[in-house]
């Protein structure tokens, strides 16, 4: 009989341990299904950009941007986005985000020069690298941390944004057959390739990209670049100018640039962070795919339908440019500590790229069959 009731209290005391177990897991549980049905902050962002709403390539990048983020948060995080001058010009997009008016900018680096003459290099040097090489240059060859150095003071934090790649000589009203030609002429060229044209006796304008058709047609300016085929075209600049050179030269791979405001950065909790991050990063690669596919059908249109004429620069003026290229960088290096240190970051890991495409992608274009023939 004493045999019996040990047992059953040893029963008991398991079962009494086995229940509190229960208890404990079931408490747990609740709480933490409690804390999953927390309500979570949700966030209203607004970017603005310096292009036109919704114009192809350009101006469609932020808004698929606003589109994944808002898809990839379940909506607790969205992001209104605002054209050229529709809240702000669009030479005015970092002081907006620099000075916490929006959250967010998409724009080209190269517009900030008055801010540091170093932002240039992140959008493209004349005669620098290809698209390829320069996001490589961003996510593993130290660009993009030399890029949030140069923008920390402003209270920015960057992320690549897109890429057009190669970008072409531009749209002319006269011919350029020397470097004479170049002299006095007026055109619209932005960064390092407008100090460049300047050097040889052109006047570079700084105009929006809204403002370069009205301008190229009333003569406001004697020639343009703008981007490619594909925006080119949209523009109708074949309607104002006669004559479309190559080879690209000043922007041989224009990065575009997605610009957050630190603090509103940081006020994300970090699963918002991340997927602000991909997010660019998927709209940087998107961009270069697109623009890709739509210069090749755009540069058909403009040879077959509108019978552009299409021409290259003479040999002359393409040696007098690269020369002239190189004056520029070198007397910003002299003169600039931080451009110096971006750009021998950035020219360092240039010249392993070239090393390595001559006896890749360069042997290869020379080397692939026309399947045409």
């Amino acid at each position: 009989m004493l045999k019996i009731v040990k047992r059953f209290k040893v029963n008991l005391t398991a079962t009494s341990l086995l229940f509190s177990c229960l208890l404990v897991a079931c408490g747990a549980e609740k709480s933490s299904n409690t804390a999953s049905l927390e309500p979570q902050k949700n966030f209203k962002w607004k970017m603005v950009t310096s292009w036109p709403k919704n114009f192809p390539g350009l101006g469609r990048a932020p808004e698929t941007f606003a589109t994944y983020v808002e898809q990839m948060s379940g909506g607790r995080l969205t992001v209104k986005v605002y054209g050229a001058g529709e809240l702000v010009p669009g030479f005015e997009v970092f002081d907006a985000v620099s000075q916490g008016t929006v959250q967010m900018g998409h724009s080209a680096a190269y517009y900030w020069k008055g801010k540091s003459a170093a932002s240039q290099i992140f959008t493209s040097i004349p005669f620098g690298m290809n698209a390829q090489e320069t996001n490589s240059w961003f996510h593993y060859g130290g660009g993009i941390e030399l890029w949030r150095e140069v923008y920390k003071p402003f209270g920015l934090i960057p992320f690549a944004g897109g890429n057009t790649g190669v970008q072409l000589a531009g749209w002319f009203k006269k011919e350029i057959n020397n470097i004479e030609d170049v002299k006095g002429l007026k055109m619209r060229m932005p960064g390092l390739g407008g100090e460049v044209l300047k050097k040889l006796g052109g006047v570079p304008v700084a105009l929006t990209g809204g403002e370069i058709f009205t301008s190229l047609q009333s003569g406001a300016i004697d020639a343009t670049e703008w981007v490619g085929p594909y925006n080119d075209l949209a523009f109708g600049l074949y309607k104002a100018a006669d004559f479309y050179y190559y080879s690209g030269w000043h922007e041989p791979g224009s990065a575009l640039e997605f610009i957050v405001n630190e603090e509103a950065f940081n006020a994300l909790p970090e699963d918002l962070q991340a997927i602000v991050e991909v997010a660019t990063k998927a709209v940087n690669q998107d961009m270069l795919d697109e623009y890709t596919a739509r210069n090749n059908d755009a540069m058909q249109t403009l040879n077959k339908k509108h019978k552009v004429d299409m021409r290259p620069l003479p040999e002359d003026v393409m040696a007098a440019l690269k020369q002239a290229s190189l004056e520029v960088m070198h007397e910003h290096a002299s003169s600039d500590p931080t451009f110096k240190k971006v750009y021998d970051s950035y020219s360092s890991f240039q010249l392993k790229a070239m090393d390595y495409h001559k006896v890749s992608e360069y042997e290869y274009y020379k080397n692939r069959s026309d399947i045409r023939n």
